[in-house]
């Protein structure tokens, strides 16, 4: 692993990218009304929730994440396509690690699905971003 290899602002914009992934997929027009039903959440429950808390967390593990995923890519032949391909991978290995968790907390399939999704979706794009931005 080559750090000089890591783009640091391709790692803040793919970190930022989780919050415009994560403000799409649980939306209204996606998800928000099925996580919402299967954490068993009311629209009040979270408009009184600490939202500072919730965003700065999910700043520092976003940042985290894209953190660590460059650090895989910090690779001379790091390109789009392979990127894009561990990006996926890494969505994949989440994906799993939420399944485990979800089926011992006895959560809906459905609700695994869209959270594991959601890693899926926002770890492939964090890869392209950092693949294609060398």
């Amino acid at each position: 692993m080559n750090f000089q290899l890591i783009n640091w602002l391709a790692v803040l914009v793919a970190a930022l990218s989780a919050f415009l992934v994560g403000g799409i997929w649980y939306s209204p027009a996606l998800f928000a009304n099925a996580w919402m039903a299967d954490n068993k959440l009311t629209t009040a429950e979270l408009q009184a929730s600490n939202k500072g808390r919730a965003f700065g967390f999910t700043a520092f593990f976003s940042i985290i994440m894209a953190i660590n995923l460059a650090m895989f890519l910090a690779g001379a032949k790091t390109d789009l396509a392979w990127g894009t391909a561990a990006g996926f991978l890494a969505g994949i290995w989440t994906f799993c690690a939420i399944a485990i968790h979800s089926l011992f907390e006895l959560k809906s399939w459905r609700l695994i699905f869209i959270n594991g999704g959601y890693s899926v979706v926002s770890l492939t794009l964090m890869g392209l971003i950092l693949g294609a931005w060398r």
